[in-house]
């Protein structure tokens, strides 16, 4: 993949993720400041996160201020559009399933690149996808949704793993293996989503299956 390429598709997944960010923070009745940091940690976070953990430092938010300008940039399109972006809630999880999918795929393999294993290549995807997110919930005083049942890191999982078989069969490129695990993982939160898929919970002592 090349890196030109690579880094167009991490500016488009920052911004994406910037906006349900910023959105979150309109949701929140925060201020003119509290939108653009949840813009600027959603958009950034993960990808600092990952970047630190693989031992690429400085992380590229802090070398190439293009990141944080964008998130920046996108929350103050939001906070002034606020209307138009609050009741469109499902249409950014949509829009959020993209970022999840093009950061999985960049985590992965900026991993491979490094030479790392299964497991890192899969961490490295996912906590590139869903570190900005948790960091949201936590500043919001939620339980994480990756932890809450919710159909999202799961999808991650399972778009790194489809890159990593991929990246196996020689008669598949890497650009391909990149775009169908991308895409892949697109179309298993979208899916989620739109049938409102769930991990399993336990039941506690005493309480009914719901029906």
């Amino acid at each position: 993949m090349q890196d030109e390429i690579i880094y167009i598709l991490d500016l488009f997944g920052t911004i994406i993720f910037a906006i349900t960010g910023a959105v979150k923070g309109v949701r929140l009745r925060l201020d003119f400041l509290g939108v653009i940091v949840f813009a600027i940690t959603v958009g950034c976070a993960g990808g600092m996160m990952r970047d630190a953990l693989l031992g690429i430092t400085p992380v590229a938010a802090f070398v190439d201020s293009a990141y944080v300008a964008a998130s920046a940039l996108t929350g103050l399109v939001v906070f002034f559009t606020a209307p138009k972006f609050v009741g469109r809630w499902r249409v950014i999880l949509f829009c959020d399933a993209i970022g999840l999918g093009v950061f999985t795929a960049i985590g992965v393999e900026k991993a491979m690149l490094l030479d790392l294993g299964v497991v890192g290549q899969v961490l490295s995807g996912v906590i590139g996808a869903v570190g900005g997110g948790v960091l949201r919930d936590v500043f919001s005083k939620e339980i994480p949704s990756v932890l809450n049942s919710d159909f999202y890191a799961t999808a991650s999982i399972m778009g790194a793993l489809i890159y990593i078989v991929l990246e196996e069969i020689p008669a598949i490129n890497g650009n391909l293996c990149f775009i169908i695990a991308a895409v892949s993982t697109i179309l298993i939160r979208s899916y989620a989503i739109d049938h409102n898929l769930k991990l399993p919970v336990a039941r506690m002592a005493g309480e009914e299956k719901k029906n």
